[in-house]
């Protein structure tokens, strides 16, 4: 079933089993211009998107045919575009997984659902595949990648190298978790993914360095069990 909006905004596949979750998620999204086309199983999901890719994909894990992991796995296999995990299962092993297998997100049932159109339009304004900006501005900061280069307020800024790696990690996906594991397999190397208190030093030198209070950071943000996420408009 699909509902257009009069202004024919991005097109949006909501893949979930639930009939009033799915319409209150149509209804919702709608109202706020977008395209809505709903699947009710993974195998219509997968088949809706080969069909005609959407801009955006809202997945469920718990669907009736098959797990939403393997409806994922199918999309990464052959796309880019962003998927928002909204599950009920919000154990941490569960977003790990979700966001290492490459969901841009994930959103826990019950939910707001302003907190859903938010995180819907960031995984919207994301860089297109294939974009590589190395200049980021980031409220008072400025991070140049290419010229290896941290400013605030104009003033540069020491990072040791591990510092910088890291920042600039959260920097290229911005307002995105960026697992621990992610984190710590690209900078550390793999021998190093269960060693957490590595990042979490990163992180607290990086925010007293960024002046990010760290009882209340504002610029990077913990997703606690699950990893970090660099607000791009702190």
């Amino acid at each position: 079933m699909t509902d257009v909006s009069p202004e024919r905004g991005p097109r949006l596949l909501v893949i979930e089993d639930d009939r009033q979750i799915r319409r209150f998620l149509r209804i919702s999204l709608c109202s706020q211009g977008f395209e809505v086309e709903e699947c009710e199983s993974g195998a219509a999901g997968v088949a809706a998107f080969n069909r005609q890719p959407p801009a955006l994909v809202l997945l469920d894990l718990g669907l009736p045919d098959v797990d939403g992991m393997e409806v994922l796995d199918a999309l990464r296999a052959q796309s880019e575009v962003p998927v928002l995990v909204v599950s009920a299962r919000g154990s941490e092993r569960e977003k790990v997984a979700a966001l290492d297998a490459g969901a841009n997100d994930y959103v826990t049932k019950p939910f707001g659902i302003q907190e859903l159109l938010a995180r819907v339009r960031v995984a919207l304004r994301a860089p297109a595949p294939g974009a590589t900006p190395t200049l980021y501005h980031l409220g008072e900061l400025t991070l140049d990648i290419a010229g290896h280069r941290v400013t605030r307020r104009g003033e540069a800024l020491h990072l040791t190298p591990r510092e910088f790696s890291v920042l600039a990690m959260l920097a290229r996906q911005p307002d995105r978790v960026v697992t621990q594991h992610q984190l710590l397999a690209e900078i550390w190397g793999p021998v190093h993914v269960h060693d957490t208190h590595y990042l979490r030093i990163v992180i607290s030198r990086l925010r007293h360095k960024l002046g990010d209070d760290p009882d209340a950071p504002r610029l990077i943000q913990t997703e606690p069990g699950v990893g970090y996420r660099l607000v791009a408009t702190p």
